[in-house]
């Protein structure tokens, strides 16, 4: 499985790629993966510090993708404002991350991790007290996610 994250300046020039790009692009890859599944998320605000997508300063992200009840959604944002947040921007090996938000109350929290090693020790030592304090379970229809080692090669 591959993840491949990208990072647009402005949705005009997003549009203007997938309009003019795109599908040479996507010809010319026939064949060379199968199942892809593309979401679009909106930025809604950082996860520790001023977020950049640059990808040289580290070996792990964490993905999640959220699927938040209707009723419930505006509760989860407040809870990674005031909660997640602020546990991961605590934790020493937390870089930096983005909280973002796609229709249907459909959300992506991205973390980046200096190692998989740090990211252990922020999961071990918090994640269930959090999610009680948090009421992630009242929240979250579904979740899905994985933890990513970044391959530098393919960091462009």
């Amino acid at each position: 499985m591959a993840h491949i994250f990208s990072f647009w300046e402005s949705r005009s020039f997003y549009d203007s790629f997938m309009a003019r790009s795109h599908d040479r692009l996507a010809s010319s890859q026939s064949g060379t993966f199968k199942d892809a599944q593309v979401k679009l998320f909106d930025y809604r605000f950082d996860v520790k510090t001023g977020f950049e997508p640059r990808f040289t300063d580290t070996d792990l992200v964490r993905v999640a993708h959220c699927r938040v009840h209707e009723e419930r959604a505006e509760h989860f944002t407040l809870m990674q404002e005031k909660v997640w947040n602020p546990a991961m921007a605590g934790s020493p090996g937390m870089i930096r991350g983005l909280f973002g938000e796609a229709p249907g109350h459909e959300f992506l929290v991205l973390s980046m991790w200096q190692s998989a090693a740090e990211h252990g020790k922020y999961r071990t030592e918090r994640i269930e007290r959090l999610a009680l304090r948090a009421q992630t379970e009242a929240d979250v229809a579904s979740l899905t996610g994985d933890i990513v080692e970044l391959e530098p090669s393919w960091t462009v």
